[in-house]
């Protein structure tokens, strides 16, 4: 019932901005048409603009009603937390931007994580040491990754955060061949989801700095994944040919094309060159959809500030055939599917609102 009410309101409020939108676009007509000396440089710029806007989050609010139906979770309701509600216990650099709080339940997931991992690390080094006996036991690290999936299943399942999963999940079984993964990116949470949700071994494109990290860092290195430094131009060569090797190689590859972190959670634009590794190695793209991890973990918290039941949600899409299509073209193709399935709150900002977005990422950026 809960979502039915949300989709109805969302239903009226589509009607009143389409009605808006309509308006506005009287509004510019009229002006142009009056006064073309004096009344259309100052008034029809902005009236274009805000159509333009409205334009915008009108296709968002319908985009979303379209897709709510078939959702397992509310595309229309936002689950993140103020300060007030996440009520932190510990704030490290405190009234800097680079802020981090650990509230209750953060607490209790740092104590899920000292269970874990110690559990995890024994046995990426007992792998680890077996598998360098003989090169040919594991070649493409297959066990060694399968610890850490393991990991992130029984830490998302002790922090009451298992995802709900749905989609075309054929595309996520043994047995498909190489494929480049993508997906958004808006929390730290996304890593152990992702390995929660794929079961074929695959390889993550991921910043050099995660190497440094206890057991993720172990994972990354030990598990051959691709590390890229983001402003080393020899770096970005080397993943490009790294990541084609293993599609080459019928590994999969798992990708963020936004190239980092939102903060806010909503969706980046894609940044370029992902793309290109699988129309090098003629593989398809698989998008997937994560929504609500930012919320669960959000950018300025050191562990979760909440549990992520019937809140986390991953929604596979049908791959997408690279074959006689442009860059361009799969980039908007993907990113399509993407949208398609995010909640209302992680969709994109409408154009007029947009530079402000952008200045919004370089405040919480800065040190």
């Amino acid at each position: 019932m809960k979502i039915l009410s949300s989709t109805s309101k969302a239903q009226t409020i589509l009607l009143f901005v389409t009605l808006l939108a309509k308006s506005n676009n009287v509004d510019a007509f009229s002006l142009s048409s009056t006064s073309k000396k004096n009344i259309v440089p100052t008034f029809s710029q902005p009236k274009l603009k805000a159509r333009s806007s409205i334009s915008s989050t009108t296709s968002s609010l319908q985009s979303t009603i379209d897709n709510q139906s078939n959702s397992p979770i509310d595309l229309f309701k936002s689950f993140s937390l103020s300060d007030e509600e996440i009520k932190p216990i510990i704030r490290l650099g405190k009234d800097t931007p680079k802020e981090k709080v650990v509230n209750a339940f953060g607490l209790f997931t740092f104590f899920v994580s000292l269970i874990t991992c110690p559990i995890w690390l024994v046995a990426l080094k007992t792998i680890d040491t077996v598998c360098n006996m003989n090169e040919d036991l594991d070649p493409n690290r297959s066990v060694y990754d399968y610890a850490g999936k393991i990991w992130s299943r029984v830490w998302l399942s002790m922090a009451g955060s298992y995802p709900i999963i749905s989609g075309d999940l054929d595309q996520i079984s043994e047995g498909r061949g190489a494929c480049l993964y993508i997906a958004n990116h808006a929390s730290w949470l996304d890593i152990p989801i992702v390995c929660t949700v794929l079961d074929p071994v695959f390889k993550f494109i991921a910043k050099g700095d995660l190497k440094a990290l206890p057991c993720i860092g172990d994972q990354l290195v030990g598990g051959k994944h691709i590390l890229i430094e983001r402003d080393d131009r020899r770096s970005q060569l080397r993943t490009f040919k790294d990541g084609c090797n293993w599609l080459s190689n019928g590994v999969s590859v798992m990708a963020f094309p936004e190239g980092k972190r939102s903060d806010t959670g909503r969706l980046m634009e894609f940044k370029g060159g992902i793309f290109s590794m699988a129309v090098r190695s003629k593989v398809p793209i698989v998008p997937i959809t994560i929504a609500n991890a930012h919320a669960v973990m959000p950018r300025n918290a050191l562990f979760p500030v909440q549990n992520g039941d019937k809140k986390l949600a991953v929604y596979v899409h049908p791959a997408i055939d690279v074959e006689g299509k442009t860059e361009e073209e799969i980039s908007d193709l993907a990113r399509e599917a993407i949208l398609s399935k995010l909640p209302l709150d992680q969709q994109p900002l409408p154009s007029s609102d947009a530079e402000d977005e952008e200045n919004k990422q370089k405040e919480l950026q800065v040190s």
